[in-house]
Parts: structure tokens; C-alpha cells; sequence
């Protein structure tokens, strides 16, 4: 046998560092349009859940465009019609959250610094009096003196801080909610796409067929039909627990006398949307406005939120999902964080169901086929609807 080894044609390493240009090139052009590029998955996601209305106006023969565009007017004329009726209250209660938030944030800050101050007063009594008349002050006095100084500056430092984090907090809500020409436009994108897609489901579905080799195309519709089940239902159960989170809250923060409780209420509900992460950003400001009416408000209300998450937790759910994804919590955290810090806030929305749709051909093509694990997955329990 010969020793030499085989060089590669010049062709075959052309052609390999051409797949990776490409590759390379394809990257940057999504990263530069990742914002584009969420904004069509959440499309994609609404157009899935949207197919199946479509699906069920098509067996009685409504045209598929016909019945995209019709449920889509209605469900907007929901909207319309809602937001009509409370845009006076709503709108009022937004204004008042906006400048009344600062002055909770600060009311915090010293509420925290007077707190502090006082730790520090009581130690400083109790500690024991140096004996000696000596004028010069000794260098464990020195260091005693420098370590009070000290603490009465950590108080106003510490203050800050939360004053900032919470500032923070508030600008990066409400940043997102106050672009409306953004929001607009990417409502808009969201929503072309979602029709497209629930017309013409057929043809995209045959393009990814493309990608996959003819005896392998079988198992990619099984693989790909359980992912867009399982994501249409994961949507249908979020909107579900998005309106009932949003009217609970606000319900609950207006029996409480929060003035604010229906803007409240309606964050509550949008940030609903993104599970774990999302209750705890819309308990900040609620808990924020409790403050001005004292920490004892403040408390009750991050207790009502808490209960209320304890409700959503182990009674909504469980109803709501009895055939739903289950999702490990600390892998659904971990891809929230991964997510959001390289895309923001729109990273922390798809977080959920892009794993999802990572989960699903997983358990079909790896775990079951490969490892030969048998493993049920909800939509597999019955047809799905």
C-alpha cells in the first residue's frame, strides 16, 4: 500500500470554501436582519395557529384567502371594538403609569436608604465607648469613624442602585411599548406573513420537502406535522392564559385600589406571553405603584401577584395544557437568557417556542430513532384539532 496520502482536487477545496463563505456570508446577512428575521417567525407561528381556522372554513368551502382575511378581520375588530370601548380609561391609566412610575421608583430609593440608616444608628449605639480621654483619636477609632462614613454613604449608593435597576426597568418596558411606529410596522410584517402562510400552507411545506432526500421525506412531514400541532397549541394556550392573566390582574390590582390596575392588568397580560420571565417583569411596576400608597400596599400586591402566578401555575395550565408541551424550567430559563441577550426583548418572545420547535423533531429523530427511547409526545395522544 502506498504511504502517500491523496491530495484533494482543486475543485473539492474550491467547493468546500465556498460552503463556507456562504455559510459565513449567511450569517451576517442574518444578523443584520434578526429583528426582520423574528418578526417572521412569530408570522410563521400565528400562521400555523391561523391554518387551522382556515382548515375548518375550507371543509365548508369559504375559499382559504377568503377565510384567512375573514378571521383575521374579526379578530381585529375584537380588538377595535374593545379597545373603544376602555381606549379613554386605558390611555389615561397609561399616562398616569408613565409619571407616576419615577415617583414610586424614588419613593423605593428612600424607603431602602431610611431603612439602612436606621440599621446603622442602632449599631452604632450599641457599640461600646472607647475608654480615655485622648484627644488624638486612635487608629481603631480612625478605622470606626472611616467604616461609619462609610455606611452612611452605602444607604444613598445602595439607593441608587435600585433606583437605577428599577428605572432601567421601567424605561425598558416601557421603550417597548411607547416605539409605535416600530411596533406598527412589525405588527404589520407579523401579520402578512401569518396570512400568507395560512393560504398557502401546502406550498411551503412542499419547499421544505425539497431539502430532505425522497425516502427521508416521509418522516420529515410526520416530524414537521407533530412541530406545527404542538406550536398551534402552545399559542392557542398562551392567548388563552394571556386573557385571563390580563383580566385576573387588573380585576384583582382594582379591588386593591391601584389607580393604575387596568394598564396594569394589560401588561400583565401581554407579558404573559413569555413564561417565567414575563410574570416577573410585570409585577415590577405594579409592585412600584403599591409604594406610593406604602410598603405595606407594596407587599399586599406582590403577594397578589404571586398567588395569582400560583393559580395560573397549577390550575389554569394544567387545564389549558393537559396535552401541551412540557418544557424543563431550567432549559426554558437558560434559552430565555441565551436568547434575550443576543436579540433583546424580541429574543425573550420567541424564546419559548423556538425551543419548542427544537424539542419536538429532537424526541422524534434522536431520541426515538436513534437511541431507540420510547417517547410520547401530547399531540400523538389524539388528533389534533
Amino acid at each position: 500500500m502506498s504511504s502517500e496520502r491523496r491530495a484533494w482536487p482543486t475543485r473539492d477545496v474550491l467547493r468546500v470554501l465556498a460552503i463556507i463563505a456562504g455559510f459565513y456570508i449567511t450569517l451576517q446577512v442574518l444578523w443584520v436582519g434578526r429583528s426582520i428575521v423574528l418578526l417572521t417567525f412569530l408570522g410563521v407561528l400565528f400562521g400555523i395557529a391561523l391554518s387551522a381556522g382556515v382548515d375548518r372554513l375550507e371543509r365548508k368551502r369559504v375559499p382559504r384567502a377568503l377565510g384567512a382575511v375573514l378571521l383575521v378581520l374579526g379578530f381585529l375588530g375584537i380588538l377595535v371594538g374593545l379597545g373603544a370601548a376602555t381606549a379613554p380609561s386605558i390611555s389615561g391609566q397609561m399616562r398616569d403609569l408613565k409619571t407616576q412610575l419615577p415617583e414610586a421608583v424614588g419613593k423605593i430609593q428612600r424607603w431602602v436608604k431610611d431603612r439602612q440608616e436606621g440599621v446603622t444608628q442602632v449599631l452604632e449605639q450599641v457599640a461600646p465607648e472607647r475608654a480615655g480621654n485622648n484627644t488624638k483619636p486612635a487608629a481603631g477609632d480612625t478605622a470606626g469613624q472611616k467604616a461609619t462614613t462609610q455606611a452612611d454613604e452605602k444607604p444613598s449608593a445602595a439607593g441608587q442602585g435600585i433606583g437605577g435597576q428599577m428605572g432601567g426597568i421601567a424605561r425598558y418596558l416601557f421603550g417597548f411599548f411607547s416605539s409605535t411606529f416600530a411596533a406598527l410596522g412589525g405588527m404589520l410584517l407579523i401579520l402578512f406573513v401569518a396570512i400568507f402562510v395560512a393560504v398557502d400552507t401546502r406550498t411551503y411545506e412542499e419547499g421544505l420537502m425539497h431539502l430532505f432526500p425522497h425516502e427521508a421525506r416521509p418522516r420529515a412531514r410526520e416530524v414537521l406535522g407533530a412541530t406545527a400541532a404542538m406550536l398551534r397549541r402552545w399559542l392557542f394556550t398562551q392567548f388563552i392564559s394571556m386573557v385571563l392573566i390580563g383580566v385576573l390582574t387588573g380585576g384583582v390590582l382594582f379591588a386593591m385600589g391601584i389607580e393604575t390596575a387596568i394598564a396594569l392588568g394589560i401588561i400583565a397580560g401581554i407579558l404573559e406571553f413569555v413564561p417565567i420571565v414575563g410574570p416577573i417583569m410585570s409585577a415590577v411596576p405594579a409592585v412600584a405603584m403599591g409604594f406610593l400608597d406604602g410598603p405595606e400596599k407594596a407587599l399586599y400586591v406582590a403577594l397578589a401577584y404571586v398567588v395569582i402566578q400560583q393559580v395560573e401555575s397549577n390550575l389554569l395550565q394544567p387545564l389549558l395544557m393537559q396535552r401541551g408541551l412540557e418544557l424543563p424550567p431550567v432549559l426554558t430559563i437558560f434559552t430565555q437568557g441565551v436568547l434575550s441577550l443576543v436579540f433583546g426583548f424580541m429574543g425573550l418572545l420567541v424564546a419559548v417556542p423556538m425551543l419548542a420547535a427544537v424539542i419536538v423533531p429532537i424526541k422524534m429523530l434522536y431520541v426515538r430513532d436513534v437511541v431507540g427511547d420510547e417517547v410520547q409526545l401530547p399531540v400523538e395522544s389524539g388528533k389534533d384539532g
